[in-house]
């Protein structure tokens, strides 16, 4: 007995020893996930897991740290791990990765049903909006693949090439091909090198030389992405987070990403800074340049941003300050990665994403940006520039229909690799939509002819008009790529207008019901006219409310709901056929068999007065003894509603 108490305490301290110690392991490989460094973070979670300690968070970071490393394959066994053991304890996000991971092996049909059930957990989430209306996404991808062909790039090599951009004696890359210092400067983010910026310099029609950038550009840390000005006397670039040549972390021990400016001058890179809108706390990164280049574009996950990653832009001022950083928006920017913005001479501007419906992993995108604005039609390139893995840093040029792109896609010679490509068929982005619909008094419901229908920028620009015809009709034909506004207008009465968001493209049909300034009637004045009522009409020796003249009335209780303040009096009339003191007798029950069904509708009876004129106001020559037709003297059996107040 004593042998196994002994036993049994040992077992006890020994366990706990264990797991003490893999609470250290855990908490050097979380520290590892905070700094991004996730290929270290990876081998740790997985020596604890192959030990058999495991948990929903241990999972979470494995899987992140895997899929934040493009490895897909990896991330989706763990991500299917985590969901059939922790389903209970995770977030919609982890449905959402998955299902990328899934898209990127080609299992689209299971990818499929884990963004539906991704889109039942969420409200008013980007990427499960779009996948609800886009659920035939992989059949738009397919009508826009196939309009590139692809080609080689001459200076790739067995390291990471990406983020090229265009200069005005060449092409600038980003690679970690260097590794002289490898052991003292090797990046842990996926234990790649550092990366620095190289230039492709075209020295002749058939010689091309690759340079590394100055000291004053390149150091011991990252620079990737750029951007350079037309007359390449201005650089932009991406930088770790570096001041007097020492890294600086955030409180959570993470190094940031920042956008530098420097200027050339005699071939040297001088007056290097950092933009004003950097910070310690979030990154900044990824430049590029507006057509005019008074716009800069660039990546980051500041506070408003509204996913991991999201693009803004900030406007450059004329003595070379910048403006305030403006986010592009929940139709561009998603819960998800947005990021690698480039702008072409056509306003178009193409991105990377793994937020919108795609083939998996960043899949690039496009969407059309001029008159500033952002709502437009975002679509995915196709193949054969996406792959089912990460393709991302797309750079065009509209004139030569040229470019060039970076993909880890398999069969590559490095990491990742740049492309060069040549567009064949452009892609459509512009959509006209067909806007219809008829304009009515709001009260009267009768249309109105000649009215003024017009199509109206978000910047309050007109863009076109029309106006409504015999049937109060109109039809416009406007641009569904960004946000516009339909205004209906007319003399009498208040304009209204619809808001049109950027759509599909399908024909919209949008009805008007105007209401009538009310300012220009006045005492005496016939509502029934205002109102562009039909006639109030009597059977012959009736005083009763007929089922058509009912609808009318109808429309003047509308009206006198709506301005309690307003007071008629009804006068009714008959023809000429009969004695005149029967016709006044018939005239006046008339009127007040209109007032009494008016009351009965909740009219208050203060606020109407009666009379009747018998034959004494014809409204044509059918007096006594005249040879009108039936339908003629009609037309004198009728009520009006004159306005007392």
């Amino acid at each position: 007995m004593l042998k196994n108490i002994v036993f049994t305490v040992l077992l006890i301290f020994v366990t706990a020893e264990n797991t003490l110690a893999q609470e250290k392991i855990l908490e050097r490989a979380n520290q590892k996930y905070n700094e991004y460094s996730f290929s270290p973070a990876i081998d740790i979670y997985k020596k604890v897991l192959d030990k058999g300690f495991v948990s929903a968070d241990l999972l979470k970071k494995l899987g992140n740290s895997y899929y934040f490393n493009a490895d897909y394959k990896e991330a989706s066994l763990i991500y299917e791990r985590l969901l059939k053991e922790y389903e209970g304890e995770i977030s919609p996000d982890y449905f959402f990765r998955y299902a990328q991971t899934l898209r990127s092996l080609n299992q689209y049909v299971e990818a499929d049903k884990l963004m539906r059930k991704f889109s039942e957990m969420t409200s008013g989430d980007v990427r499960a909006n779009s996948f609800q209306t886009k659920r035939d996404y992989r059949t738009e991808i397919k009508e826009n693949s196939g309009r590139y062909t692809l080609g080689n790039f001459d200076y790739n090599s067995v390291y990471s090439e990406f983020a090229p951009s265009y200069t005005n004696n060449g092409l600038l890359f980003a690679s970690d091909r260097d590794t002289g210092n490898l052991a003292k400067y090797r990046h842990t983010w996926n234990s790649k090198d550092f990366l620095d910026v190289y230039e492709v310099k075209v020295e002749n029609a058939s010689k091309n030389t690759v340079v590394k950038l100055d000291k004053n550009i390149n150091t011991k840390l990252h620079e990737s992405t750029t951007a350079t000005t037309k007359d390449g006397a201005t650089l932009y670039f991406t930088r770790n987070n570096v001041v007097d040549g020492k890294t600086v972390k955030d409180q959570e021990g993470i190094t940031r990403l920042k956008i530098f400016r420097a200027k050339l001058e005699e071939g040297i890179f001088t007056e290097i800074e950092e933009l004003p809108f950097n910070s310690d706390t979030y990154s900044v990164a990824h430049p590029t340049l507006s057509p005019d280049e008074k716009t800069l574009f660039f990546v980051s996950d500041m506070p408003g941003s509204y996913g991991e990653s999201d693009i803004f832009k900030v406007a450059i001022n004329i003595d070379g300050t910048f403006g305030p950083p403006e986010n592009l928006g929940n139709t561009i920017n998603t819960e998800a990665r947005e990021t690698f913005p480039f702008v072409t001479s056509e306003e178009i501007l193409y991105f990377s994403s793994d937020g919108h419906p795609g083939l998996g992993g960043l899949d690039v995108f496009a969407t059309r940006i001029k008159n500033k604005s952002y709502t437009g039609i975002v679509k995915n390139v196709g193949e054969p520039i996406n792959s089912n893995l990460d393709d991302f840093t797309f750079i065009f040029n509209e004139e030569t229909r040229t470019g060039y792109f970076a993909s880890n896609r398999e069969n590559g010679l490095g990491y990742d690799d740049i492309y060069s490509f040549v567009e064949n068929i452009p892609l459509k982005l512009a959509c006209q939509q067909i806007v219809t619909g008829t304009v009515r008094d709001k009260i009267s419901n009768q249309v109105l002819v000649g009215a003024t229908v017009k199509i109206i920028d978000e910047n309050n620009v007109e863009l076109l008009k029309t106006l409504t015809d015999a049937n109060g009709d109109y039809n416009l034909m406007m641009d569904c790529n960004v946000g516009n506004f339909v205004r209906a207008l007319t003399d009498g009465y208040v304009p209204a207008e619809v808001y049109m968001g950027a759509s599909d493209g399908q024909p919209q049909i949008i009805d008007f019901y105007l209401e009538r300034d009310v300012v220009t009637a006045g005492f005496g004045d016939d509502l029934a006219k205002l109102l562009q009522l039909s006639t109030i009409y009597f059977d012959l020796n009736k005083y009763n409310i007929r089922v058509d003249a009912e609808v009318e009335i109808q429309k003047v209780i509308a009206a006198m709901d709506k301005y309690p303040s307003l007071k008629l009096k009804v006068n009714s009339h008959t023809d000429s056929r009969g004695k005149d003191a029967y016709n006044l007798w018939l005239s006046q029950k008339r009127a007040e068999s209109t007032v009494a069904y008016m009351v009965s509708k909740g009219i208050a009876k203060e606020r109407l007065q009666s009379e009747g004129f018998g034959e004494t106001q014809l409204v044509n020559q059918c007096g006594n003894n005249s040879r009108c037709s039936a339908n003629e003297h009609e037309l004198n059996r009728r009520s009006e509603f004159i306005i007392l107040e």
